[in-house]
């Protein structure tokens, strides 16, 4: 194979680019709402607390409305100007997301090749700092929600991180059953939430309307004014206020353009809105509340609920990084950049309902390391905001190569747009970097980590298909040798796996060495991955007849699209090649790795490359083929 695949694929329903048109619906805007903005929907349990906590004292009215005003701008400018209306405009074929993007801009003719490298490290990086958010926040989320019990009952403070662990435990053991019926409790749920938050606000708003004024961004430069360079640390919690926007994104494959932004402009953001300035009020009436102006929001009587609330809402906003994580994972394979793993699909007629063991237990460890280590929601939030801004100056970075090439915007014109938006994200970057130190190395080393991981495995396979190049046959010398000394016929169709259009596959040359047979019937078999989200049927198969007896057959998928080699091979019967099911055998070759001492890579990571490859996932079933048709004919093959 030239790429790598993902698991078994359910039939897959209509292509989500039917989604991107200018329709919509109640029905899909409620899942939206409850799988898109779980994560940016619960950043006000912590943000103002946050943005008060960084200048220690009791705030005055000045530094209240300047934070606030900081706040609003920030939803204004990131959220809804730069990826409700211009990122997203940069659909894959109505996928989204950073490795959508980054295959998107691969896929430009215009790059120049030296630039492609370069390109596809800024996209890598920005897939691997997500996977550093996605650790965090589902620990930053659940903690802050239970924090809210500290002021209910004070004592209970020594058993929030108990509580804290056994809701997330609970959360990553109730993946493999699927999500798809949680799923549906997710957005009424988040309508609930969404209320509950604007209401508790607007109550606020009206004892205090004077908060009003924050809508002047004179207040929140004026911030900037007083404080002076000490006052730029406050962008390091006012970023919390959008974690969660690249989700926007990456499910609009799911969704759609029109839907996510409706949801934005009618519900969610009008919502948020209203609470964050809700809470503003507050200070304004008292500045003690500051220790947590959220749950202080809320009436004696009501603090019970609204724990109970918003614990379900940090656990709709913990599924949907989960499942991003998943989806991601399954990116990442298909173009090649993870090995093998197990898949499960965990819904028969949902899209992206998949559940992947490896990365399920993974994340539950680093999020169950993280909920110990740091024990409350104020010491993990400087360790979010790196990940989040490193995403977004990722994302920005590759938006220039589409406005410009794509887009065809004038080159002063791209400069001056993606300059004006990359200086805001490189703010809010460079203000998190400094938090290093408190925590903004975690998503640093993981990021790191699996970007390590993901180079090696591409840098190894491209390696070890270099080293077997040179013992590779060509398909018309192999053939012509058959025409002089054929070996024995047996009936039925031999299926080889082979990655390359040139050679013959290492599993047959073995199979003939030890069986000394060949099958009337021979197929060679490529599945390769193609820069787009999905491939339809009419286009998925290609055939070629090279000799009676000997066809090549490539099979093309997204890669967001999970293989069924089985049934791909169904719709070679359109295309005039027939051959029984029930007689087909499948032949796959398996390479043992030996780690030498090589010039292209280090003996560490060959270690390491091998390591990943001895671990990855059985090609018998991720390639969903019927487990008693199948044989494997190993080698051995020095590094």
């Amino acid at each position: 194979m030239s790429q790598q695949a993902p698991a078994p694929p359910a039939p897959i329903p209509a292509s989500p680019q039917n989604h991107t048109s200018n329709t919509t619906n109640s029905t899909l805007l409620l899942a939206a709402l409850g799988v898109v903005y779980g994560d940016i929907g619960t950043s006000p349990l912590y943000t103002i607390r946050e943005c008060f906590s960084v200048g220690g004292a009791v705030p005055t009215n000045l530094d209240i409305l300047g934070v606030v005003s900081l706040v609003f701008w920030a939803l204004m400018l990131v959220v809804t100007v730069k990826y409700a209306f211009f990122v997203m405009q940069a659909d894959n074929r109505g996928e989204g997301g950073i490795l959508a993007l980054t295959a998107l801009v691969l896929r430009t003719k215009e790059v120049p090749t030296k630039h492609r490298a370069l390109l596809a490290t800024i996209g890598l990086t920005g897939a691997a700092l997500f996977y550093g958010e996605t650790g965090i926040t589902p620990a930053i989320s659940v903690l802050s929600a239970l924090e809210g019990l500290e002021i209910a009952t004070p004592g209970v403070t020594p058993y929030i991180v108990p509580i804290a662990i056994i809701v997330l435990m609970g959360l990553f053991m109730i993946q493999s059953g699927g999500t798809a019926r949680v799923g549906a409790l997710f957005g009424p749920v988040m309508v609930i939430w969404f209320t509950t938050l604007a209401i508790l606000g607007l109550i606020s708003i009206i004892q205090s309307p004077e908060i009003i004024a924050a809508l002047d961004p004179s207040y929140g430069l004026n911030y900037f004014y007083r404080h002076g360079p000490s006052g730029l640390l406050i962008l390091g919690a006012v970023v919390l206020v959008f974690t969660g926007v690249e989700a926007l994104y990456v499910d609009m494959g799911h969704f759609g353009r029109y839907t996510i932004q409706v949801a934005w402009l009618s519900f969610v953001c009008p919502a948020l809105v209203l609470n964050y300035f809700g809470q503003g009020a507050l200070l304004l009436r008292d500045p003690t509340a500051v220790i947590n102006p959220f749950y202080r929001l809320a009436p004696g009587w009501g603090i019970y609920p609204l724990v109970f609330l918003s614990t379900a809402a940090t656990i709709i906003a913990s599924q949907a990084v989960i499942s991003g994580a998943y989806s991601l994972t399954r990116e990442a394979l298909q173009l090649g950049f993870l090995p093998r793993m197990r898949i499960l699909h965990t819904s028969l007629d949902t899209k992206g309902q998949i559940y992947l063991p490896a990365i399920n237990w993974i994340l539950a460890s680093v999020v169950m390391m993280l909920v110990i280590g740091f024990k409350s929601s104020e010491a993990l939030a400087a360790a979010y905001g790196i990940a989040v801004t490193g995403t977004m100056v990722m994302t920005t970075l590759l938006m220039l190569v589409v406005v410009r090439y794509r887009w065809h915007w004038s080159l002063p014109l791209a400069i001056i747009v993606i300059g004006l938006i990359l200086t805001v994200d490189l703010a809010f970057f460079g203000v998190n970097a400094l938090k290093i130190a408190e925590g903004g190395w975690i998503p640093v080393v993981i990021g790191s980590v699996v970007y390590l991981l993901m180079m090696t495995w591409k840098q190894g396979r491209k390696m070890l298909k270099e080293k077997l190049a040179p013992h590779s046959i060509p398909v018309d010398s192999f053939l012509d040798s058959l025409a002089i000394d054929a070996p024995t016929t047996v009936p039925g169709t031999a299926v080889f796996m082979t990655s390359s259009f040139e050679g013959i596959p290492h599993a047959l040359l073995h199979n003939m060495n030890h069986n000394h047979v060949i099958h009337e019937q021979v197929i060679l078999l490529t599945v390769q991955v193609k820069e787009i989200p999905s491939v339809s049927d009419k286009k998925r198969v290609t055939i070629e007849k090279i000799r009676p007896g000997f066809e090549r057959i490539i099979i093309d998928y997204g890669f967001s699209e999970t293989p069924d080699i089985p049934y791909a091979l169904t719709l070679c019967k359109e295309k005039g090649l027939l051959f029984d099911p029930m007689t087909t055998s499948f032949f796959l070759s398996r390479e043992t790795l030996i780690p030498t001492l090589s010039p292209s890579m280090m003996r560490w990571r060959e270690n390491l490359f091998a390591a990943m490859a001895r671990n990855a996932g059985s090609a018998t079933e991720f390639l969903r083929l019927p487990t008693n048709k199948v044989v494997e004919l190993g080698t051995q093959v020095e590094l």
